[in-house]
């Protein structure tokens, strides 16, 4: 094990935290989070949309959800990742900054290529094209994780990931709102052109950035780079913790997840228009999703990651609440009132959901080897993805069997279990060292 990967710094002071916060690291962490965040939320939540405008149904939407299958077998190609660099760009740009810049100027390419097909008459292709449009987001996410976590300091994990987590859910304006709104007004070919360019922030990022200097090194043989990551995590926790550790990682936000993989078609089931959804669903989201990672990040300095889990994850399941209760209302005329209630259910979720992401991305990130970033974070973050490929491709099925006010109130009991494991990974009680001093025997 390498000994650079056992330093542990302090906790920082609160002038020090400040000069955190406005650091060059945060500012990277930006562009990583909305370049994350913005191929994703296109296909949870602009593609969906898309579908239903051109009449697809909903149990076809809900399968949908298979084709981001990437997502949770990323950790499969992640040691090559981790083991090569690109010939061309990576000779240019470094092992990290190569990869990064490849996957996204391919999907700047193909979110635009998406828009020009026809659902209705090429639902093949769209199907092939949006798949791709996975992979290299699952892509992207495994180099953008390994190289966040080789760029902040072990003690900048909860603020970094806060930071990053919060342009995430920034990102998500640009497809869940923006691009709905010029739906309206523009065919759909200039719509997904528009929110392809969108992509180009992060390419300019990875163009300008340098490498990590804090990295522990490429691994020499392809058998390293696959075998070793699995190893190492299995022998510092052991087989009962490891196996553990990685259904809590499964399950912790499957309530949040099936709970919104139809809520644009919802909204639109409620009666709200697509300029209505993206005007004030989507944006009555933005803040509380901002205001919640800013405060779960400052939050979780003082109470710790492992109790942040506990009060977060509580937060998140009770938002769910909401939607059942505005599904009980039925679909009427958008009023003024059903807008409020719309903007209050939708930022309540919103801010319990960015509450629980904070510290549940803050625990991966601890959870991981600073020796096999890329391999270590793509197998939890594609656990963490699991849910929302699957399990949500069942979603048309549910909803339609228990209605929209059961169907979210099954989501209430699929979130309870993850809040139970808790106990075990995460005890309320326990000491929040990383995970490499444990290992060390510190």
């Amino acid at each position: 094990m390498p000994t650079d990967a056992l330093k542990v710094e302090q906790a920082p002071d609160p002038q020090s935290f400040w000069q955190a916060i406005a650091s060059r690291r945060m500012l990277i962490c930006v562009f990583t989070g909305f370049s994350s965040g913005l191929p994703l939320y296109l296909l949870l939540n602009l593609v969906p949309a898309w579908l239903k405008t051109e009449g697809l149904d909903l149990k076809t939407i809900g399968l949908f959800a298979l084709i981001q299958f990437p997502y949770t077998w990323k950790f499969l190609w992640s040691p090559l990742l981790d083991r090569y660099a690109l010939p061309l760009l990576g000779a240019r740009l470094g092992r990290r900054r190569g990869w990064m810049a490849a996957s996204q100027l391919l999907l700047l390419v193909a979110v635009a290529a998406l828009g020009q097909l026809s659902p209705s008459a090429q639902l093949g292709w769209v199907i092939w094209v949006a798949a791709g449009i996975a992979f290299l987001s699952a892509t992207q996410d495994i180099v953008l994780d390994a190289f966040r976590r080789e760029l902040l300091l072990d003690v900048e994990l909860g603020l970094g990931n806060a930071v990053h987590v919060n342009a995430y859910r920034i990102a998500g304006l640009v497809p869940g709102s923006l691009s709905l709104i010029l739906s309206d007004r523009l065919p759909w070919s200039q719509v997904f052109f528009i929110t392809a360019l969108f992509m180009l922030p992060g390419l300019l990022m990875s163009l300008l950035v340098a490498e990590p200097d804090r990295g522990a090194g490429q691994p020499k043989t392809l058998r390293e780079a696959v075998v070793e990551p699995f190893r190492e995590f299995i022998n510092r926790s052991g087989w009962q913790t490891g196996l553990l550790i990685l259904l809590f990682i499964f399950l912790y936000q499957l309530g949040d997840s099936m709970c919104t993989a139809l809520a644009t078609p919802f909204y639109q089931d409620m009666g709200f228009s697509k300029s209505e959804i993206g005007l004030v669903a989507k944006n009555a989201g933005l803040w509380p999703a901002v205001i919640g990672g800013l405060i779960g990040g400052a939050w979780m300095l003082k109470i710790g990651i492992n109790r942040a889990l506990w009060v977060f994850g509580v937060a998140q399941m009770l938002a769910i609440f909401g939607f059942a209760w505005l599904a009980s209302l039925g679909p009427a005329d958008a009023t003024a009132e059903r807008l409020l209630a719309l903007a209050a259910v939708i930022g309540t979720e919103a801010f319990g959901v960015a509450l629980g992401t904070v510290a549940f991305v803050a625990f991966i990130a601890r959870t991981t080897h600073p020796a096999y970033t890329a391999t270590q974070l793509a197998l939890f973050t594609s656990l963490a993805a699991v849910p929302r490929t699957f399990f949500n491709a069942g979603t048309g099925w549910l909803q339609e069997a228990l209605g929209w006010t059961g169907f979210f109130l099954l989501c209430v009991v699929l979130a309870t279990p993850g809040l139970l494991l808790l106990v075990k990974v995460a005890p309320w009680r326990a000491t929040d060292a990383p995970v490499i001093a444990k290992a060390a025997g510190r």
